[in-house]
């Protein structure tokens, strides 16, 4: 099987699964989600993501029917029936399934996951942004189901075929609408501070991590749209495309300055996944 579905218990190919339209997730997008690359059936930084979505459930009061390690159990038992050798596995969970009202059901949470086959993006290839308002709500720290601007900031990126839309809260850089996006600057990394205004990305704290062992600066603080367009880097992480970085934003080039810093940082965040999986290319 190359692509597979599940849902409370029940798994089968993907494009044949089917849910309840009344579960939560139909009515209110009222869940939460994560997602995440398995190469050799084995699931990249899978402990950190199942922090966040336990997490992300306890700031929405969802209650869980698994601990840690049942979710994780389902999840390979699950992977293990795919046949591909790189997969995007993904498993959000709703509150529980109930005809439409606004207040919780009473009923348990619901489980789904799909897994379907990913092309590993080219890292070293440079990418393009575009700017975009910030009109998302004040709970962005949470990983909820909820991502309508999201969808549609990252429509206009595909529209002007650029790889990221890059929001903005009045001058101020957030985040992407599916990554966190970060400069180099004189040798420093500066990215957005992890408040309710970003999702804390699991590369996000990679990249971190890989700057303190390689002894480069790192500063969290937000930073203006012009900082982002002198900057001698902008980059965007994400858990789907590691660690990528732009050559123009808003149709200016950019970036280009700090190759030397930017390859190490990338080469560090490879090996990383290649140690963890096993993958080679």
């Amino acid at each position: 099987m190359d692509a597979l579905g599940y849902y409370n218990g029940k798994w089968g190919p993907l494009d044949e699964m089917t849910i309840p339209m009344n579960d939560r997730a139909c009515y209110f997008g009222d869940g939460v989600y994560e997602a995440a690359i398995a190469a050799n059936g084995v699931i990249f930084t899978l402990d950190e993501h199942m922090n966040r979505l336990f997490n992300s459930a306890a700031l929405l009061e969802i209650k869980l029917n698994h601990s840690k390690e049942e979710l994780k159990e389902i999840l390979y038992e699950m992977l293990s029936k795919v046949d591909e050798k790189v997969v995007l596995v993904y498993w959000q969970v709703s509150r529980g399934t109930g005809t439409r009202q606004h207040a919780f059901p009473s009923g348990p949470s619901n489980l789904m996951i799909t897994i379907k086959p990913l092309a590993l993006i080219d890292i070293y290839k440079k990418i393009k942004f575009i700017t975009i308002p910030d009109t998302r709500f004040y709970l962005c720290n949470i990983k909820t189901l909820n991502l309508i601007p999201n969808v549609l900031a990252a429509e206009r990126a595909r529209e002007a075929g650029a790889y990221e839309a890059v929001f903005h809260r009045g001058d101020t850089v957030t985040e992407g609408s599916h990554s966190n996006i970060h400069i180099i600057k004189d040798g420093k990394l500066i990215t957005h501070r992890a408040d309710n205004l970003i999702l804390g990305g699991i590369t996000r704290s990679h990249l971190l991590q890989i700057c303190d062992r390689l002894g480069i600066d790192t500063e969290d603080r937000g930073f203006t749209l012009s900082e982002m367009f002198d900057a001698d880097e902008a980059i965007a992480s994400s858990a789907t495309s590691f660690i990528v970085s732009a050559d123009e934003i808003d149709g200016k080039a950019v970036g280009g300055k700090s190759p030397e810093i930017l390859k190490k940082i990338q080469d560090e965040m490879m090996r990383e996944f290649s140690e963890e999986t096993g993958y080679d290319r």
